[in-house]
């Protein structure tokens, strides 16, 4: 029996789909790199793939878009069967990047934008426009192979969008950005989201995928444990206190629980499901002098850590510490 996925809890039926996989499986050499995954994204939205690497996420968007055909499963793409016939209508920006070095920026942006379909003189005069909205005006000219990593960055992606997709697809965008250059990105994402063009992205930058998506896939070991909202994910754990107080000890301690960690005066603990106020009652009872309490919604890492288990997450840490260095 095919291991079940979670699907989108908030994408109902009736919403309009850019995407909708069922059951997605690859073999590679008797090496199962997806195993049975189903993913639905919603049209306009922004939908973060988030797993470490190797888990899987390279195969999936490959196989959405019709580059390598699956060995089960089906994917419908902008509605079509057969994704691969609405390419036009899709950006694309691979993990593995690739511009022509002796290419300027303009003839770089207006030549993918051909491969969509673009004519090469629209593309130049929307590789313009793009440039100088994205303060690269200076840079129009210049070679590629004298562009620092950042920049070659934007002009690849700037070359994604040129013909105006419908559906554009990142593999790793951020990857060997610098925090700078990470910002500008977030921020083209944005306004084409603004646009109505619907993007997936896959990346093992949580910080990432929390700032930008309204849903998210959780990925490790070529499966799909979790599909859905953002805040979905992190409310499967409690929200965490912290407590400081004046007293050391007294009655009000019975109120917290048996797992309560305790530093001197500061106590940290899962909040009750009967929520703050039996325990603010009993604090403010037993005298036990609130210096501070706040409580803190659990972040997306640790949803990841309880969705995708302590391995997974240690995989996505080391990406991101490799990120860094």
């Amino acid at each position: 029996m095919a291991p079940m996925t979670i699907a989108p809890t908030s994408t109902s039926t009736s919403a309009p789909l850019a995407i909708d996989a069922q059951g997605l499986v690859k073999d590679f050499d008797g090496f199962r790199a997806v195993d049975h995954i189903s993913l639905k994204v919603k049209a306009g939205s922004i939908f973060g793939v988030l797993g470490p690497n190797g888990a899987g996420k390279t195969t999936t968007l490959r196989m959405l878009l019709g580059i390598i055909a699956p060995d089960e499963g089906r994917c419908l793409l902008l509605g079509a069967d057969r994704p691969l016939s609405v390419a036009k209508l899709v950006g694309y920006l691979p993990e593995e990047r690739g511009l022509y070095p002796s290419m300027s920026a303009i003839e770089a942006i207006a030549f993918m934008g051909a491969l969509r379909g673009l004519p090469l003189a629209e593309g130049r005069r929307r590789a313009r426009d793009l440039l100088e909205g994205h303060g690269l005006a200076y840079a129009m000219n210049r070679p590629v192979r004298q562009m620092s990593k950042g920049m070659a960055q934007t002009v690849q992606l700037l070359g994604t969008i040129v013909h105006r997709p419908r559906l554009i697809v990142l593999d790793e965008p951020f990857s060997g950005l610098d925090a700078l250059n990470q910002q500008k990105l977030e921020g083209l994402i944005r306004a084409q989201a603004q646009d109505g063009v619907t993007i997936i992205f896959s990346t093992h930058v949580i910080a990432h995928a929390e700032r930008l998506c309204e849903e998210i896939a959780i990925i490790a070991g070529g499966k799909v444990p979790f599909a859905g909202r953002v805040d979905e994910a992190r409310n499967r754990l409690a929200p965490q206190v912290r407590l400081e107080t004046r007293a050391a000890d007294g009655p009000w301690r019975a109120a917290l629980p048996p797992g309560a960690l305790q530093q001197g005066h500061h106590w940290q603990f899962e909040l009750a499901e009967a929520g703050v106020e039996p325990l603010l009652k009993a604090l403010i009872e037993g005298d036990a002098g609130i210096v501070s309490l706040s409580i803190e919604r659990p972040g997306l890492h640790d949803a990841f850590v309880a969705i995708a288990g302590e391995a997974a997450a240690a995989d996505l840490d080391r990406a991101q510490e490799e990120d860094r260095a």
